[in-house]
């Protein structure tokens, strides 16, 4: 059963920003933001050794196949694994050659079990964001119970990559989970700078916290969303309707004509979530290959963190309530 906190409930938004538009007004004239997201879920999956009742049936190779239930998938483990152990630093060498850092979006046991992976992302300047303790959905949570699997999620990472992670998406969440990052970051002495639990515009933007309402306005503090999406999302590699499984001429051209749209518009931010045993295969790596030598051609094109992409947020359009952070400073 789904337990929804009425009082934690943020509102729908049909208009957002209307026929004009906002324009976050990006680092040194940038016309567009392109941010790769790296799902690191590798080792955070279910499987029967870990506990759980099934083995993992979604986003691999064979995931129509479906999981077995009260045995191990071997096949399907191995290909989590081909992830961590061979995709994972196909990615970090891919990336490392153009220079650019990505955003991780680590499931905490993932990332626990390949350490040298996490010491590897702070190196390069990699962002480690929070994407659940394990890859599991969490909708029968008590509140209570979230918040503790927040709180260790955010400790584990810390634990493992030395830093403290400032942004999340789950995904996998409640109708509550967005709302509570907040105040779980606050009570282990973190900084909460961004969510991504949005898939609903194309630039970041600040919301109010209804439970916010009744302090005064300078004590409020809203939070950045930072919208993600599914459309370029290489899980559709594995998905019905999707850029089918083995071409990666789909997906390039996917993202070439979405960033030419996007570049276009100017302002905007270009969402590429990736995730290693899918995206890191040869043949697809190399039809991301493509795609980032395309961008890097052209001026005007930041690519960057999501933590980063915050940080410009706060200094440029710092929160105010009801829609006033519109104005930057």
């Amino acid at each position: 059963m789904v337990h929804v906190e009425e009082s934690l409930q943020i509102p729908r938004d049909f208009e957002g920003f209307g026929e004009e538009g906002f324009d976050p007004q990006w680092p040194n004239g940038a016309r567009i933001a392109v941010s790769f997201v790296l799902n690191y879920e590798e080792g955070g999956e279910r499987n029967v050794l870990d506990g759980d009742p099934f083995s993992e049936p979604y986003l691999w190779e064979k995931g129509a196949s479906g999981g077995y239930k009260e045995g191990r998938h071997v096949n399907g483990e191995q290909d989590f694994e081909y992830g961590s152990r061979v995709a994972s630093w196909r990615l970090i060498r891919l990336f490392k050659e153009f220079g650019w850092s990505f955003t991780t979006y680590a499931v905490a046991f993932a990332l626990k079990r390949n350490p040298k992976f996490a010491k590897a992302l702070v190196r390069d300047g990699h962002e480690i964001a929070c994407h659940g303790l394990r890859w599991l959905d969490i909708w029968d949570y008590s509140l209570e119970e979230e918040k503790e699997y927040i709180k260790q999620n955010i400790l584990i990472l810390k634990e493992v990559s030395g830093e403290m992670p400032v942004g999340a998406y789950y995904g996998r969440g409640t109708p509550n989970t967005r709302a509570i990052f907040p105040e779980v970051w606050k009570s282990v002495g973190g900084e909460f700078l961004w969510s991504s639990e949005c898939y609903n515009d194309d630039v970041p933007y600040w919301i109010d916290l209804p439970w916010e309402k009744e302090l005064p306005e300078d004590k409020r503090e809203g939070m950045l969303m930072i919208p993600y999406n599914y459309d370029c999302n290489d899980g559709k590699f594995h998905m019905s309707p999707g850029f089918g499984s083995s071409v990666g001429e789909t997906y390039e051209q996917y993202l070439k004509n979405t960033f030419d749209c996007l570049y276009r518009e100017g302002g905007r931010i270009m969402n590429i979530p990736l995730h290693t045993r899918i995206i890191g295969k040869p043949g697809r790596s190399e039809a991301l290959r493509k795609f980032m030598q395309y961008i890097s051609g052209k001026p005007g094109v930041w690519v960057t963190t999501r933590r980063d992409i915050a940080k410009h947020m706060r200094q440029k359009f710092p929160y105010k309530p009801d829609g006033a952070w519109q104005t930057p400073v």
